[in-house]
């Protein structure tokens, strides 16, 4: 469990905010502006020189949308120059969640790794002052061109939600992280994500383009569209220095600001550190750094000297607005650092003053950074919290509202309400200066459960499914409960939303704040996501039920999506007394004596309803505690496998489920420590394997890697899964010469040539064929060796279409008496995936030696 300020939550303060709004300027969408920040300063009062920040944004009228195609691939370094140093709403666009990267902090892939880079992009965000939207693109893993991603991707779709970004970001300039250009070698969804951007410029403001969106928004014509080039994309420094710069804009992005006492770079490098999953913790640099933009296309044709010349973004863009910036400027210029609830007074005129003008986008955008302000220099501390951080749908909750003003201006608390149903608690209660007003009450939650938006249908290959067009894009789900705050400051109506959450004090870390989940009243959940057995051969598994409610009894159903899979019991009976507790069932499972996969439907009957969900836990330091609602499916496969039993040992690199996947295959497998490797500790095994990245994420093997190749010689099987090119720890990953690249094969359905096909590793247990090369997942492998020592014996050949065939991706090096593998097979994928070709290779791979006597 983490420490109270590495904890984050979603939090908005979109006043005026309300889900059952269906009008023009009121949708959905005004919950893209989610921040994310740490919990201790959720409730906070923002100290004087963040205040001063957001006076100058509320003077500043300007929208930026900066476009890529991943988490990690945006310039935080210029996101955050725009949002601090210019003070424009900057938003980045990310296409895709990250779903298809690698995990360096954890066995999460694919839905739950996206979960996990989403919300390190709101951290990013919460960082660096952006904010932070999304497509319903999936990143499907690497990409090698556009046209393949555009294969994949529903291009339509995608394009539509790029168009909806801008309809209700309403970005005066656009910024692509990446070039249109398909001649230069790229990442395919780089390169599309740059085309799209490009695309949706020209369409966005044309009302027959994407027609349905209408109901909510109206056309928009970004003035402008630049290219965030660099050196980087030239190849070199010397190469860019030639470029044509005539069209492009150079920005100083290590400007300092004298307020806060930093350089934009060192927000920005904190920003970029959030991306831990992907490894890239950043320095917080400082002075001069020249960044450029190329500009694309203007729309007026110009070709502008500045980011923002000749578009007014100030108030008197807006119709009769320019004496609210005159306002703001007093107020800017009169703001006392000491004091800043002498401010209220202006802050409350300028709040009549947006609220008398027309209803438009920024009548919207700016009254609610006006509440915000008036909130913040007040002192105001609002909170709602419960004692539960999870709790079933449809049941009361009791909850504490405190609310403190630690300002001199009078105050009152008029009256609560929250989003899940229409209750008022009217109250009518005056803050007293410092005074805590603590007021409990019971509500009742939402029927929704804590599903993420884009996750409650099956996602299609490339694609997330999502019906509601509000919905669309949006980073993520708001808060289970918000509740609607409404005061009177000094006579002023003033709207504030803060969420419920879990708080609780922890004798070690003091302060624990979670979100609040909703989940089923009972869940059921498998040990494994994925369950493998052999040709009818049964296996009893078990089954968790937990509750989350008291004094609850019901049924679970158990069921299979084909009828040649048989299940027993198909129905057990079950009740508990208390919320949190749990209990173990089993059942048998008997699979068809042929090679097929099917589905075991567990079905949770409670009263009239029926559930069929599981709880997901991801908890990291650096992210929000998030208890995630899931479908408690659980994948079958049967095949025809073969095994020989050896005493494995697996040494974790970034992380992965593969020791799992072995033992449903009935290996007994131990987890080493690395630093716990000594000659003597591998005695007790045949055969080791490296988790992924091991030689990139574990300091110790720069020197354990000689006490496995000592083993490897006296006869052990020593199997090293995929490592990358850079950042190794040693160059010697194995006993011989091998030479990482960047070679890679992304079609999971590539043709496969066995290259030795009497080789042991192919024939013992299993004889390897051509159809142990179909339903692979997302791709073959990576970061396949280009060269290596002739004592290596390339297994396979594969290619992506047009492109050269590589034998990197598994050789094998008999050392002394044992054998040294490297693959660069994707196990970590191809393995929990179920999949029974590479589930028979790598039983063939350990039983290396196992026929020499060798066991």
């Amino acid at each position: 469990m983490g420490k109270a300020f590495t904890r984050f939550v979603i939090c908005s303060f979109i006043q005026n905010f309300d889900l059952k709004m269906r009008s023009r300027f009121t949708t959905l969408f005004f919950f893209a502006f989610i921040i994310l920040i740490p919990f201790r300063s959720v409730f906070a009062q923002a100290g004087s020189e963040a205040i001063y920040r957001d006076i100058r944004k509320l003077g500043v009228l300007a929208n930026v949308l900066y476009v890529a195609a991943h988490p990690d691939d945006e310039n935080t370094r210029l996101i955050s120059y725009l949002s601090n140093h210019l003070s424009v709403n900057t938003t980045y666009l990310s296409l895709t969640r990250g779903d298809g990267g690698q995990n360096l902090i954890g066995p999460e892939i694919r839905e739950m790794l996206g979960l996990i880079r989403t919300y390190e992009l709101l951290g990013a965000r919460s960082i660096d002052g952006g904010h932070q939207l999304f497509t319903r693109a999936n990143d499907f893993g690497y990409s090698k061109t556009p046209a393949e991603t555009f294969n994949i991707w529903d291009r339509q779709a995608v394009l539509s939600d790029v168009v909806w970004a801008i309809r209700n970001t309403k970005p005066d300039v656009i910024i692509n992280r990446f070039n249109t250009d398909t001649s230069r070698p790229n990442h395919g969804h780089h390169t599309a994500s740059a085309i799209l951007s490009a695309e949706a410029f020209d369409l966005a403001a044309n009302r027959t383009s994407f027609p349905e969106q209408l109901s909510y928004v109206d056309p928009w014509q970004p003035q402008r569209i630049f290219w965030n080039t660099s050196w980087f994309f030239y190849g070199s420094r010397e190469a860019f220095d030639k470029v044509d710069k005539s069209k492009m804009l150079g920005i100083d992005i290590g400007a300092f600001d004298q307020v806060t006492g930093e350089s934009n770079s060192e927000i920005a490098g904190r920003s970029r550190s959030m991306h831990k999953s992907q490894g890239f913790g950043s320095a917080e640099t400082r002075g001069e750094s020249l960044d450029y933009i190329d500009l694309l296309k203007d729309a007026g044709g110009m070709i502008p000297k500045s980011l923002f010349d000749g578009i007014d973004i100030t108030w008197t863009r807006v119709p009769g607005g320019a004496p609210i910036g005159q306002m703001v400027k007093d107020l800017e210029e009169s703001f006392d650092f000491k004091s800043p609830s002498k401010s209220i007074p202006k802050l409350l005129d300028i709040h009549r003053a947006i609220g008398n003008l027309p209803d438009s986008y920024w009548k919207k955008t700016k009254l609610a950074d006006c509440e915000n302000l008036i909130k913040e220099c007040l002192g105001l501390f609002v909170e709602v919290r419960t004692s539960k951080f999870k709790a079933s749908p449809g049941t009361t909750l009791p909850v504490s509202l405190e609310v403190i003003n630690r300002s001199d201006v009078s105050v009152t608390l008029v009256s609560v309400s929250p989003s899940s149903n229409d209750t008022v608690f009217n109250f009518s209660s005056p803050l007293v200066y410092n005074q805590g007003l603590l007021k409990e009450f019971t509500i009742q939650t939402p029927d929704r459960l804590s599903i993420p938006y884009w996750l409650i249908k099956h996602p299609e290959e490339g694609m997330y499914i999502v019906d509601d067009q509000q919905r669309r894009g949006l980073p993520s789900d708001p808060p289970s409960i918000t509740m609607q705050i409404r005061l009177e400051v000094s006579g002023a109506t003033i709207i504030l939303h803060t969420p419920v959450v879990y708080k609780a004090v922890d004798p070690a870390e003091g302060e624990i704040t979670r979100p609040l989940s909703i989940i089923p009243p009972v869940t059921v959940e498998s040990d494994d996501e994925v369950l493998v057995f052999g040709h009818k051969q049964p296996r009893q598994i078990r089954l968790t039920l937990t509750a989350a409610m008291d004094s609850i009894e019901g049924q679970l159903r158990l069921s299979t999506s084909k009828p040649e899979w048989k299940i027993s019991p198909p129905m057990i009976e079950w009740s508990f007394d208390k919320a949190g507790e749990s209990r173990v069932v089993e059942c048998t499972v008997t699979p068809p004596d042929n090679t097929t996969k099917a589905d075991l439907l567990p079905e949770i009957i409670a009263g009239q309803q029926s559930y069929h969900h599981k709880i997901t836990t991801i908890d990291y330091e650096h992210l929000p505690y998030m208890s995630v609602v899931r479908d408690a499916v659980v994948h079958l496969q049967s095949m025809d496998i073969k095994t020989t039993q050896r005493p494995i040992a697996y040494i974790q690199g970034a992380g992965d489920d593969v020791p799992a996947a072995l033992e449903q295959i009935g290996y007994k497998v131990t987890t080493l420590d690395a630093a716990s490797v000594t000659a003597s500790s591998l005695d007790a095994y045949q055969v080791v394997i490296l988790g992924v990245r091991t030689f990139n994420t574990i300091d110790q093997m720069a020197y354990k890697n000689k006490i496995l190749f000592d083993w490897v010689k006296a006869g052990g099987t020593l199997i090293v899964q995929y490592n990358v090119n850079r950042g190794l720890v040693t160059e010697e990953i194995a006993p011989f010469p091998l030479t990482l690249s960047r070679d890679r094969i992304t079609e999971e359905n590539s043709p496969v040539t066995i290259l030795a096909p009497e080789h042991p590793a192919l024939r013992y247990p299993n004889k390897i064929n051509q159809e142990d090369f179909s339903g692979w997942v997302q791709e073959r492998g990576l970061y396949f060796p280009n060269k290596w020592d002739e004592a290596f014996t390339p297994l396979l050949e594969m290619n992506d279409t047009n492109e050269a065939p590589t034998k990197g991706a598994l050789l094998v090096a008999q050392y002394g008496e044992g054998y040294y593998v490297y693959s660069g097979l994707s196990w970590f994928r191809h393995l929990p995936a179920g999949n029974p070709g590479p589930y028979r290779m790598l039983s063939n791979l350990i039983s290396l030696g196992y026929k020499n006597g060798k066991s």
